[in-house]
This record gives C-alpha cells, structure tokens and sequence, in this order.
C-alpha cells in the first residue's frame, strides 16, 4: 500500500493504556513514602515520561525535594541514594503498571485502523523490560500488539533524546521520519518524536498533563475541563507538538490529515 505515513511510534503509559497515568505517580510516591520523605502529585509528575531512573535524578535535583530529604535524613541524597530508591521502584512500578494497564477507550480500533491503512506500528516507553511484561500481555489480550516496543534502557540515552523512537523505525523499516508520526502525551515524548524528525501528536487529556483517571476527568464540570486540557495543551504545543487531541481515539482524522501533507510535499 502507498499509504503517505509510513508508521506511528505510540508512547505507552497516558497514551495507550492508563489513562492519566496514574501508575507511576503512585510507585513514586510509595517508594519515597518508604524513605521517610513524602512526594507531592506534583513534584512525582513533573519529568514524566523520562527513563524511570533519569525521573528520579530530575526528582531529587528539585531543590524543594532535596530540601525535604535534607531536613529529615540529615544529609543530601547521594548517588547511593537514588540508586536504593530506583531498586525499590522497579518492583512498585511493576505493580503498579500492572493494575493500570487497561487499554485507553479507542486505543485498540485506531491500531487496527492504521493496520488497514498498511501503517506499521511501533511504540517506546519511559518502562523497563521487566516493568512492562504484564502491561504487554493484557494490552495483547485487549487487541493493541505493537510491532515493535523500546524500552528504557535498549537505548544509550533516553528521552528527549530521539534514539528510542528511531530505534523503533530502524525496527520497522519505516522511512524517512518526516512520513512517520509520533504520539505522546508527555512534552518530553513529544520533544522526542520532534527531534527524529517526525510529526508529533499530543494528547492532552488521558495523560500525565491533567493527570486524572478517566472517571474522574469525565466528572470534572466543563469549566474546569476546558481549564485543565487548556493547560495541558498549551504544554504540548511548548514542546513542539504539530497537533494537539485529547486522546487516542481522535487520533484517524489527523493520520489522513497529516498524509494529505506529506503527499503535498
């Protein structure tokens, strides 16, 4: 098929399955709690879509973080330190990923539609090997089976570096970047699939941005959803994206638009 985009590379977590991304939020927070010094939603939030190890240094560099840690450890965190929590993390996160691995509504039709389409499909993740291991088995179960998945770690930087996601086209065999797409819901992801070379879609309200679970987004009042998804999306657009939906199940309508262009190139 002469299908214009050649594949999308979709991020995992607020992108395909967990809707937002809720799971590492709560295993960070845990594997601190654990260590005497609590973590704001916030705080735990704020460099998603990191390599889990690289989220946690940027953690433990924000001085109000290193503040806490100092006052009730006695010291600042050291190198040691981070490397303990990151030990801990992986089995929380793990966990954690696990129970919150339903796919996102709409997640498996678009797959299935770009499929038809002769779009390959692959996908990238801030996750380990390990942390994704259940999420890949129910996601198959659920009808979403990537091509191709990079995880943190199969690259020698990660994110915003743009290695995982031309990794992931190397595996493909999709080329050039410009007739490939990028989907994310992380500024960092979105970043990323900017600096391969690729459109980049955000999503502004099943991920980290507003960073609520579905049933409590779709109970927000309108007011305050437009507010939320205003917030995000400017976030989104900061890092560079070309288009900006609220989640995967809007995302056909820009595939065609973006093949329209790159056939007008």
């Amino acid at each position: 098929m002469n299908f214009p985009v050649k594949a999308v590379v979709f991020d995992w977590a607020g992108t395909m399955v967990d809707f937002g991304c809720m799971a590492p939020v709560h295993a960070l927070i845990d594997v601190f709690g654990r260590e005497g010094v609590a973590l704001t939603d916030a705080e735990a939030r704020r460099d998603m879509g990191k390599a889990k190890h690289d989220h946690l240094s940027a953690i433990m560099a924000d001085p109000v973080v290193a503040e806490r840690w100092r006052a009730y450890k006695g010291a600042a965190a050291t190198g040691a330190d981070i490397e303990r929590i990151y030990q801990n993390l992986v089995p929380a996160m793990t966990q954690a990923a696990a129970k919150a691995s339903s796919l996102i509504p709409g997640a498996a039709q678009t797959a299935s539609a770009l499929r038809a389409l002769g779009v390959r499909i692959g996908s990238g993740t801030g996750y380990t090997r390990a942390m994704m291991a259940e999420i890949l088995a129910n996601a198959a179960a659920g009808g979403y089976a990537p091509e191709v998945v990079v995880c943190a770690g199969e690259t020698p930087s990660g994110r915003p570096a743009p290695l995982m996601t031309w990794k992931a086209l190397i595996e493909l065999d999709a080329w050039p970047a410009r007739a490939c797409i990028k989907v994310d819901d992380a500024p960092v992801g979105i970043e990323e699939g900017r600096l391969a070379g690729c459109w980049t879609v955000g999503l502004s309200a099943s991920g980290n941005g507003v960073g609520l679970d579905r049933d409590s987004f779709l109970a927000l009042s309108p007011d305050e959803r437009r507010a939320r998804l205003a917030v995000a999306e400017a976030a989104l657009k900061g890092a560079g994206a070309d288009f900006v939906i609220e989640d995967v199940s809007q995302l056909m309508p820009v595939v065609h638009d973006i093949a329209q262009r790159i056939a007008a190139l």
